[in-house]
């Protein structure tokens, strides 16, 4: 009990603090009525020179969002901009994935070439893309095409991929650089530059899962699963991370081996992407906000950012960071976080909730891992010299023969060779061994099943610690929402609902009884 008692107050005494004294950041729409943005790129030279795609046109501004202009009209349907990077060499070069194939700049977006265009309509469709020196990936609904002569030629890649939609291209830092992609059939890598590849997470799809790509006791649920993002460590080039609609993955190795971070702090856990800073800051993006993860949980940074579905995140050189969503596009300064109080107190969020300590005790009681049935064990495993072993012999003798003579010479039976009947001898014997009143077999047997029926009551109680100041800690970031934002506060008022199942699955059903017994004892008084 002493570790219950002690992992509440840990964790309560570090919830009073966040609860009380929260980070926010300070967001500013530069967007200037530029709406729905779905691709975003700040030039790493010069943080003033920012490139933002919306559909039908790139725009383009050279002074940090005071104004901006087209530079770039792309006309199909739609004419959506997938996306946009510098090459990895030159921040000069600028290439855009459109519905309508690649384009590229050599001068900072004042000119563009097409520079690849698809055979087919899903070809045709840029979603991504990587470019390094001569070298050019560009990832398509249809596939990889990949250019070694700056996109005078290309080639379709089939070995090793398959012809699916390739969400985002990645590469590590050097000479020697990996490339990774995001594919809806899993991510990729290859260590050769793109002439080879190898599938390091699989996607979706249960039968394709081998086994040598998940670490020792994962659960292979946890794998097959929608993928989003890649990205790579910035110094550390064995560091990967993948977002997916499960949540954010790390890999320490090149993706021989995964873990999957926490989800606690997450509104929603499918994550579109994330990103990465100097210091190994990671942030994610979902469509409702943006979340640092800090002290294995997530933070939302997003209270009073009212800009409807999220779309792209990016990060500068300076500390800033960039939300482009439904409503414009929004900057804050990560080095500028407000500190906010909170007008509620701890005590006031907890008032008509069950304590924690009586929700440990219902789980507990519910998976019946109680202490008090390690000791119930041992007394009884005590008491077992006290009973007799008790031995039953029985000896049946069936050899005995015996002969009858009748005396009659006119009996056809008289004179005949007989078996009597047989002899059963049995016995009782009682025996005690005292040794066993100091120790017996059976308490190797329970010291092993203690052992693991503690491991099992540490896990549940650590699960419903998180669980259950997770809720309150929403309870108050509800608090904090400015009201207009209707879409995240029907997301945290969701993830309360989903705690609060959670809570009660643990628990059968004992957490909202509590609550309906408190708030009926509240309304009554």
């Amino acid at each position: 009990m002493k570790r219950i008692v002690f992992s509440g107050i840990v964790i309560w005494l570090a919830l009073m603090g966040n609860l009380l004294l929260a980070e926010e950041l300070s967001w500013e729409n530069i967007g200037r009525d530029n709406l729905n943005c779905q691709a975003f790129l700040v030039n790493v030279a010069d943080g003033r020179i920012i490139f933002a795609g919306k559909p039908g046109s790139i725009l383009k501004t050279d002074n940090a969002g005071k104004s901006w202009r087209r530079v770039l009209a792309v006309k199909t349907s739609g004419g959506k901009i997938n996306a946009l990077a510098a090459a990895k060499d030159n921040a000069n070069v600028v290439y855009a994935a459109t519905d309508n194939g690649l384009y590229r700049s050599s001068d900072l977006g004042e000119r563009w070439e097409r520079v690849f265009r698809g055979k087919a309509e899903l070809e045709n469709q840029c979603i991504s893309v990587l470019g390094i020196a001569q070298s050019i990936f560009v990832g398509t609904q249809a596939g990889l095409f990949i250019s070694r002569d700056y996109g005078r030629s290309w080639h379709k890649q089939s070995i090793g991929i398959q012809s699916g939609k390739i969400l985002n291209i990645e590469s590590s830092r050097g000479q020697n650089a990996v490339i990774y992609l995001a594919a809806s059939s899993g991510i990729f890598k290859s260590l050769d530059f793109g002439k080879s590849w190898e599938r390091i997470f699989v996607s979706n799809s249960r039968r394709e899962v081998n086994a040598e790509m998940i670490s020792d006791g994962a659960d292979q649920a946890d794998w097959l699963t929608e993928i989003n993002f890649v990205k790579t460590g910035i110094y550390n080039g064995d560091q990967l991370y993948l977002s997916s609609a499960r949540g954010v993955y790390c890999s320490l190795n090149q993706g021989q081996n995964w873990e999957k971070l926490t989800e606690y702090g997450l509104l929603n856990r499918d994550v579109k992407m994330i990103c990465l800073t100097d210091n190994s800051e990671i942030y994610a993006l979902t469509s409702s906000g943006v979340f640092l993860y800090k002290a294995d949980r997530w933070v939302e940074l997003s209270f009073s950012l009212v800009a409807g579905k999220l779309n792209y995140l990016a990060l500068d050189n300076k500390g800033n960071i960039y939300i482009t969503g439904e409503r414009g596009v929004y900057r804050a300064n990560l080095r500028n976080k407000s500190n906010f109080l909170s007008s509620v107190r701890f005590e006031d969020y907890s008032k008509n909730e069950p304590t924690i300590r009586s929700v440990q005790e219902a789980a507990m009681k519910y998976a019946q891992v109680n202490p008090e049935k390690i000791l119930q064990w041992r007394k009884e495993a005590s008491r077992k010299a006290l009973l007799p072993q008790v031995s039953i012999g029985l000896d049946r003798n069936t050899t005995d023969l015996w002969h009858w003579e009748g005396g009659s010479t006119t009996k056809n039976e008289d004179d005949v060779l007989r078996r009597g009947r047989d002899n059963l001898d049995w016995d009782v014997s009682l025996s005690w061994d005292l040794s066993d009143l100091i120790w017996n077999e059976a308490q190797t047997s329970i010291d092993v099943r203690s052992k693991l029926m503690v491991e099992l009551r540490n896990d549940i109680l650590d699960q419903i610690n998180k669980l259950y100041f997770e809720r309150l800690r929403i309870k108050s970031e509800l608090d904090n929402l400015v009201l207009e934002d209707r879409s995240k506060r029907f997301d945290k008022e969701l993830k309360l609902a989903e705690l609060t199942a959670s809570l009660d699955a643990l628990t059968s059903g004992y957490y909202s009884k509590q609550l309906s017994k408190l708030l009926f004892k509240e309304k009554a008084s």
